[in-house]
C-alpha cells in the first residue's frame, strides 16, 4: 500500500476511495437496487417477485414518521439516476443508464 496505511493522521473515507478508485457505498447500493428492479420489471407477470411489487397491506400505518418502504427508496433511486422504469425493458440501455462508473471495476477488466 506504499505507506498509505502507516501515514500519520486521520484518513477521510473520501480520500481513501479516491486514491484506490472505489465508488461510494451508497452509489453501489443504488446500482444494485436498480439492477434488481430491472430484473423484476422484465420478469413474467405471474412471477412471485412481480406479484410482491403490487402487494397492498390493508390497515392504517402507525403514527409518527412513516417507515421507509422499498418503493419509496426505489422512487428516489430512479430520480437520482435520471431513468424511467420503462427503460428496463431494453436491458442494454438500462444497464448503461443505471451503472455507476466505478474505476475499480474498469481497472479489473484489463
Amino acid at each position: 500500500l506504499d505507506g498509505w496505511s502507516h501515514a500519520p493522521g486521520p484518513h477521510p473515507n473520501d480520500a481513501i476511495r479516491q486514491k484506490f478508485g472505489v465508488a461510494p457505498i451508497a452509489d453501489k447500493m443504488r446500482e444494485a437496487r436498480l439492477r434488481w428492479y430491472g430484473h423484476v420489471l422484465r420478469g413474467k407477470e405471474d412471477s412471485v417477485r412481480k406479484i410482491d411489487r403490487n402487494f397492498e397491506v390493508i390497515g392504517k400505518r402507525p403514527r409518527g414518521r412513516p417507515k421507509q418502504r422499498w418503493s419509496d427508496t426505489l422512487r428516489m433511486d430512479l430520480k437520482v439516476a435520471g431513468v424511467h422504469p420503462d427503460l428496463a425493458l431494453d436491458r442494454e440501455r438500462w444497464r448503461h443508464d443505471t451503472r455507476i462508473a466505478d474505476p475499480a471495476t474498469d481497472r479489473d477488466k484489463r
